[in-house]
């Protein structure tokens, strides 16, 4: 895999931040996105394996121009890995439409965003890893996450439809589901912290990693990592009023 290409979004922190170390450790060329200079600037300088690429993924224009420059730098895309998200928590009648608009626009617009700029080159080189991230928060609605919810739930829908639209096209497409997971993410719901997250422990974000790339050899669209999360779906599937029953009797609402 040396040499290869990775673009990835949310290169600034968590999960995209490790994400971009693994790839340049093994030998990778990265093309990191995020719009933290500061958390860009951790991977290290701009070099022959390294593209820092300070973007908001909710400009199409700015998207473009950074996945024009990865190409005619780094060279193709072989990995397109959209993990930049947001997760404000609230009651959906106390987050303001605002916020709530600006969740959907960063987690499901900015990666819809990447996906038209950049997946049209991989379909015609007819090869390509395409992962995109909607957590288990894409199945599972909880109190005081309508918002990230929603949003999640609208990556899980796109990334499977297209899963099934592009079958055959040699691009492999999975959608990563994991539980809470410690990251720096879980700083922004502290003023909101459903008590659910307390008795599911986070997993860590290698255990996420770990997972995706054990599955991306395979077929199958969904990576659940995590002792519990596949369970977790089939529950939620097939008996959502249990489900929501537990979430009401953790929150006391």
């Amino acid at each position: 895999m040396a040499g290869q290409v990775l673009f990835i979004t949310g290169a600034g922190s968590g999960i995209g931040q490790l994400s971009a170390k693994r790839a340049l450790q093994s030998g990778w060329k990265v093309a990191a996105v995020d719009v933290n200079q500061q958390g860009l600037d951790a991977l290290g300088a701009n070099s022959d394996s390294l593209l820092k690429l300070p973007c908001d993924i909710t400009d199409p224009i700015a998207v473009q121009s950074a996945v024009e420059q990865c190409e005619n730098i780094l060279g193709p895309i072989d990995r397109l890995t959209n993990a930049a998200a947001i997760m404000p928590l609230s009651e959906i009648m106390d987050q303001g439409g605002d916020m709530i608009h600006r969740i959907m626009n960063i987690n499901y617009g900015g990666m819809v965003n990447v996906s038209q700029a950049a997946l049209p080159k991989m379909l015609a080189r007819g090869r390509g890893e395409f992962i995109n991230y909607a957590s288990m928060a894409g199945h599972w609605p909880i109190l005081y996450m309508g918002a990230y919810n929603a949003s999640k739930h609208a990556v899980a829908a796109y990334t499977e439809v297209l899963f099934h639209e592009t079958r055959n096209s040699g691009v492999r497409i999975v959608c990563v589901c994991p539980p809470i997971v410690a990251t720096p993410l879980l700083e922004q719901a502290k003023s909101c912290w459903p008590k659910i997250f307390d008795i599911f422990p986070p997993i860590t974000p290698e255990t996420v990693l770990d997972e995706i790339e054990r599955k991306l050899p395979g077929k199958s669209l969904w990576v659940f990592p995590g002792p519990m999360t596949r369970m977790s779906w089939i529950l939620r599937r097939w008996m959502p009023s249990t489900v929501w029953r537990l979430v009401h009797r953790i929150e006391k609402r």
